[in-house]
């Protein structure tokens, strides 16, 4: 249950750049983001020349997630960790604590013949290749000849250091609330 405003003002904020007010559960104070916690919030991913990649304030919608369910890359859940609601952070992280380094294990050249001939190839193009499995996998033209196409299958994130805002709104410990049932 959220705050109310007229017995604690403090449990209100407003988001940067934004004129919406959020109430933080208060009740969540005490519950510390752990592996399995659901956590409501909101974040601002950016590069470290402060140019965003993603952020959910720009809607004014948070997300709500489960740690560890994949919704975050790994290294963003493992930065979360220890916060609360109404921790309002910016971490600084660097390529192995976010999306991790460049793996040159993932850059493949490919023959040119098993590209549509009609696709307009050029460097930084990022194309979705179809696994064996079905999932997509996205890949990033790095050069183009006529005989092959190399191709950065790494995260386009991974290499670089990241700015990680966060603004915790709710945190439920989800193992303890079944433990409770």
């Amino acid at each position: 249950m959220h705050c109310d405003r007229s017995e604690n003002p403090e449990c209100y904020g407003k988001l940067p750049g934004s004129s919406r007010e959020w109430g933080f559960n208060l009740s969540d104070a005490e519950n510390l983001i752990s592996p399995g916690s659901r956590v409501v919030m909101h974040y601002r991913l950016a590069m470290e020349d402060g140019s965003v990649v993603d952020s959910t304030w720009d809607d004014d919608e948070p997300i709500t997630f489960v740690v560890g369910d994949g919704t975050m890359a790994p290294g963003l859940d493992d930065a979360l960790q220890g916060l609360k609601a109404g921790d309002h952070v910016t971490l600084h992280l660097a390529p192995d604590l976010a999306f991790g380094e460049k793996d040159t294990a993932n850059i493949h050249t490919m023959p040119r013949e098993e590209f549509d001939p009609q696709m307009p190839l050029e460097q930084g193009l990022v194309i979705g290749f179809t696994l064996p499995n079905g999932e997509e996998l996205p890949g990033m033209v790095l050069e183009v000849s006529e005989e092959s196409v190399l191709v950065d299958f790494n995260h386009p994130l991974s290499g670089h250091n990241i700015m990680f805002e966060v603004l915790i709104l709710s945190v439920e410990n989800i193992s303890a609330a079944n433990d409770e049932d």
